[in-house]
């Protein structure tokens, strides 16, 4: 019987190995569904609580820009090959998102470079690079 045991430990950390990684992959494609859905819909008041906390504190969102944000419709927004590793706990994601001033009816596109960290204690994905700007160039 013992010459089982060590196989059988062995097998039965890597299920559950499987498992954490399973959930982190799950909640990473639930938040990036849901972020993505807030950015289309132009809910970027929920969009902002995807936001990692330290950042939103040092980049806090003026009125004005709120303003801004309340003149836009989002017409596009793709996340092309999707998410890629980026280190253990975080993924990058470039979406191109384009978008329709409702005052001036001009389109024009924004590529949106994302940074997701997982934090494993809250098992819960941030997004580290705050909102996309939107801003003229």
């Amino acid at each position: 019987m013992r010459p089982y045991a060590l196989p059988a430990l062995a097998l039965a950390l890597l299920a559950l190995a499987g498992c954490a990684t399973d959930k982190r992959n799950q909640a990473l494609n639930k938040t990036l569904m849901n972020y993505g859905a807030a950015i289309r819909w132009g809910d970027f008041t929920g969009a902002q609580a995807f936001i990692d906390k330290t950042y939103a504190e040092e980049h806090p969102i003026s009125s004005v820009e709120q303003s801004r944000l309340q003149q836009l419709r989002v017409t596009g927004y793709d996340e092309g090959s999707g998410p890629r590793p980026d280190g253990d706990d975080e993924v990058v994601q470039v979406v191109q998102i384009n978008v329709v001033n409702i005052n001036t009816q001009a389109e024009r596109g924004i590529v949106d470079r994302q940074r997701w960290h997982y934090d494993r204690e809250k098992g819960k994905w941030t997004l580290m690079t705050g909102l996309p700007d939107f801003s003229p160039h």
